[in-house]
């Protein structure tokens, strides 16, 4: 009895002894699980590196990657103000402009362009100061219209990307920004081709050469550049300036050598008994290079599509892929307003020596009268047409505002013309009183300053007869334009 209660004893003893120890390890454990999870508190912990900055910047990267692009701005705004000495106050402003730039729109992509300015402008030595300029520049392509629409933003586009490519000439993206500025000078080049054709085919010559020669002197990347050389020479060709179109003709052989238009070309300068150049090789490599780079096709469903796109497409599939475009500024002296300028001669065969003067000549108005220059005739002599300014005589007395003069006969004074014809049907049905040879012109509109009682060189009273025949002539085509 006494061994039984004992064993008993002993075994509860040791049950006791083991629920203890199993108590206080539980409990140890669960201190020690407490301890664990208040260090995963960094808010509170000693070791905590965390910035409030940071941390605020790069929760607003998340929302503008998942699309919040306006929660993004305003906590990107918030860090600005709020912690204005910050290091990550440049990418703010940077990310910001990027988040415009991801929501698209005119508006957005204005925001985006003035974002992207102000940080070159005020962070211009940091490294992302060149992804800035780019984004300015792709800006302004993602609104490029097509050629035969407003060019505002195609012309900004270049202007950006020359700007990128002048100050950042080894930036890792100046390939991608040299493929986007060939695209964008296909565009422009393809508007510009486009009016040259209009007035090609309506025969005004002069406004035709004028957007053809800006065109092939300022991109000679364009994919049809041959064909506005040859119809340059053509216009020369048919006004009677042979040795101009031979210059065309030329450099469509020299520059484009594998255009089609190549045997026609050097057939006109045999006929015009002028040597052929030779081709040049690094433009034969260039076009080789060009015919073999791979170009997008257009599938036959998409095609249709073409009819209602506002995005150019087929200019860009079209564009170079090969070759440095032109990085200089657009200069006046290309443009069609500067060589359509009254009062000069129009150059338009270029730097192509004597003998290149325009078909059209514009001779500058006079100061007498309300006179207006007329165009020339192929021959360039300014006698074909219209009515010619006033030339200032010699001898300091009033020009003549009578017949036309010759524009090199500077020295023709009014008392070396002839008396007044009252036979000539100039005279009497010119409603201003500037007939070509009536001597009475103080009683005209424009005020000439010859004497009305002007005799003839010779003393004979015929002249003072033929003056009043027309003067009242003059009255009677006044009366029909003023009847009162």
């Amino acid at each position: 009895m006494r061994l039984a209660a004992w064993t008993t004893a002993k075994r509860l003893a040791s049950l006791t002894l083991m629920g203890g120890l199993v108590f206080l390890s539980a409990s140890t454990d669960a201190q020690i699980l407490h301890k664990k999870k208040k260090k995963v508190n960094k808010s509170t912990a000693a070791d905590n590196t965390a910035e409030p900055d940071k941390v605020l910047y790069q929760r607003a990267l998340e929302d503008i990657r998942k699309g919040r692009q306006e929660v993004g701005r305003l906590s990107m705004q918030t860090l600005i103000n709020t912690y204005p000495d910050s290091e990550y106050l440049a990418k703010a402003k940077l990310a910001i402009a990027d988040s415009y730039y991801k929501e698209g729109g005119t508006a957005g992509l204005a925001q985006a362009i003035q974002g992207y300015k102000d940080f070159g402008i005020f962070f211009p030595f940091l490294p992302e100061a060149s992804y800035a300029q780019l984004q300015v520049a792709n800006s302004h392509y993602q609104q490029i219209a097509k050629p035969d629409r407003d060019r505002t933003e195609a012309k900004m586009a270049e202007e950006e990307f020359q700007t990128f490519l002048q100050k950042y000439p080894k930036d890792p993206l100046a390939a991608k920004a040299e493929q986007r500025l060939r695209n964008v000078q296909e565009i422009i080049a393809e508007g510009d081709y486009r009016i040259g054709y209009f007035y090609f085919v309506k025969g005004d010559k002069r406004a035709a050469a004028a957007r053809l020669i800006a065109l092939t002197r300022r991109y000679p990347l364009y994919s049809k550049s041959d064909k506005a050389l040859w119809m340059l020479a053509d216009i020369f060709e048919k006004s009677e300036h042979k040795e101009v179109a031979s210059v065309y003709y030329g450099q469509i052989i020299k520059n484009y050598p594998l255009s089609p238009l190549v045997p026609d070309a050097k057939s006109r300068l045999v006929s015009f008994k002028v040597p052929v150049p030779q081709a040049d090789p690094k433009a034969v490599a260039w076009m080789t290079a060009e015919q073999n780079m791979p170009r997008q096709k257009e599938s036959f469903v998409k095609k249709p599509l073409a009819l209602v796109r506002t995005a150019p497409h087929a200019e860009y599939v079209a564009a170079a892929r090969t070759g440095a475009p032109n990085l200089a500024p657009e200069a006046d002296n290309t443009s069609a307003t500067d060589i359509l300028t009254p009062g000069n001669r129009s150059q338009l065969g270029g730097s192509t020596g004597a003998g290149t003067g325009a078909v059209v000549e514009i001779v500058t108005p006079g100061t007498g009268g309300a006179t207006t220059g007329g165009t020339t005739g192929g021959d360039g002599s300014g006698a074909s047409g219209g009515t010619s300014g006033n030339q200032p005589a010699s001898d300091g007395t009033a020009p003549n505002s009578g017949a036309a003069s010759d524009p090199n006969a500077t020295g023709s004074t009014p008392a070396t013309q002839p008396a007044a014809q009252p036979t000539t049907p100039d005279a009497t049905a010119n409603p201003n009183g500037t007939g070509g040879g009536d001597a009475k012109t103080d009683a005209t509109p424009t005020g000439g300053a010859t004497d009305a009682t002007a005799k003839p060189a010779d003393g004979s009273q015929n002249g003072s007869n033929g003056q009043k025949e027309s003067s009242s002539k003059k009255k009677k085509g006044l009366r029909k334009v003023v009847p009162w």
